[in-house]
């Protein structure tokens, strides 16, 4: 079986006596590389590191933690694919009726506010153990943030879950650099140094450029200071221009580092190249499967990060304004391989991405230099220094309609039709729409 191991039966049929790392996961174990957990828990594991998934523990049961026991490096925790309270609740917080992260679709299996929730049962039995939280939940609460569902402010996720690290954006490489200081013997405490990573400090480094944003205190009791603290962080996303950020809580301060810089090319192509299962662990298979998976299994992802800077969307704050891309060669061993599936049934459902048209970022600047502070590339004009050209994802999407056994390709991914209508040829535009 090359599914990871799910029970410590399975840890020991691999020949492992302990877990480098414990993955605690607010979803179904599905190995596909358009969930987290699978990215994440592949990369360590191409590393040479040990991972056992703990999908949906009983968050009121400490005991279900406790399935591999220790683990060597340490825990890690992602509330799923999905933030918990979005996964839970409509816009009008009504109770969602089905979770399509869960085995046949069943709600309830995790608990609100997931991340916290794991951590503070891993907490009850492992005072000691290293807690590393990442994710979409995690990544859009390291800082101190209006909590829709309460109608309050909250504090930092890092401290309230009483984890050691946080990761914050996508974590390929930073969960590399951690695993290899904790491997190295460093005390997680010490891990203060590496990008896209928040951690807890007693006092301020001074050596290294900060801005210290106003305190919780005064967040909580001033909405204009909050706007003006957010507009910083906002400001402060791009991994080539990103200061440390600085929050202060009484006697103790939450930093926030810079973030990641861009994935290559080639980087992207070994992340979605590794060996996927591409499908639910087989365990769920009597449930019905995992629903979610129906709308990825034969979907491509292209690309990731988006320039478009639309203000309802938390893309700029999670995955960056600087475009990254897959090889046209890596995308198509994967269409490949998906055809081979018996239930394909000939149609590609997505190309694409955040935004399905961008296959490179808004200008050469940006690879070296970061995008623009202060201004938008697409708002209110396209800026003169944008390369609006669709040549690269055209010739893509031809390629994939050739392949054998492919009978269309559709683009289901968001469409920026303000970038489009900025390229001077009309050829994709025709050949979308034909």
């Amino acid at each position: 079986m090359a599914f990871l191991p799910i029970n410590r039966k399975e840890m020991l049929e691999r020949g492992w006596e302990q877990c480098d790392f414990v993955y605690v996961i607010g979803d179904a174990y599905v190995d596909h590389p358009s969930f987290g957990h699978a990215i994440i828990s592949r990369v360590l594991e191409a590393n040479g590191y040990s991972v056992g998934l703990i999908s949906q523990p009983d968050w009121k049961n400490p005991k279900s933690i406790d399935v591999f026991g220790r683990p060597r490096l340490g825990f890690l925790v992602s509330g799923g694919n999905m933030d918990s309270m979005v996964n839970h609740y409509s816009v009008s917080k009504r109770r969602r009726e089905t979770d399509a992260f869960t085995p046949g679709g069943v709600m309830g299996k995790r608990p609100d506010y997931a991340t916290l929730g794991y951590c503070n049962l891993i907490r009850q039995t492992s005072k000691d153990v290293p807690i590393l939280i990442g994710g979409i939940e995690a990544s859009l609460r390291r800082l101190a943030h209006y909590d829709y569902w309460s109608e309050s402010m909250k504090r930092s996720i890092l401290l309230d879950s009483q984890a050691d690290l946080l990761m914050y954006g996508m974590g390929e490489k930073s969960i590399v650099e951690i695993a290899e200081a904790l491997n190295s013997g460093m005390n997680v405490r010490d891990i203060t140094y590496i990008d896209g990573t928040v951690f807890r400090a007693s006092q301020l480094d001074e050596s290294l450029p900060t801005i210290v944003l106003p305190a919780f205190e005064e967040l909580k009791a001033n909405k204009k200071k909050y706007a003006e603290s957010f507009k910083i962080q906002y400001g402060n996303c791009d991994p080539f221009t990103a200061k440390r950020l600085v929050e202060p809580y009484g006697k103790e301060f939450v930093v926030q580092n810079p973030p990641q810089k861009p994935l290559t090319t080639a980087e992207m192509d070994a992340v979605y190249d590794l060996p996927y299962e591409r499908t639910w662990h087989p365990s769920y298979s009597k449930a019905g499967g995992v629903p979610a998976i129906e709308e990825v299994r034969f979907s491509l992802v292209s690309n990731r990060g988006c320039f478009g800077a639309c203000s309802f969307c938390a893309l700029t704050f999670h995955q960056g304004r600087i475009v990254q891309v897959r090889s046209h060669e890596s995308i198509l061993k994967e269409a490949e391989i998906m055809v081979k599936d018996p239930d394909f049934k000939g149609y590609i459902h997505d190309v694409g991405g955040p935004t399905a048209n961008f296959r490179h970022p808004a200008c050469e600047k940006q690879l070296t230099k970061g995008a623009c502070g202060g201004r938008q590339c697409l708002y209110p004009t396209p800026c003169k220094n944008m390369n609006a050209d669709h040549s690269d994802y055209i010739a893509l999407l031809r390629k994939l309609r050739k392949i054998p056994g492919v009978k269309k390709v559709f683009v289901r991914s968001g469409i920026r039709f303000d970038y489009l209508l900025a390229d001077k040829k009309d050829t994709f535009f025709k050949e979308l729409v034909q």
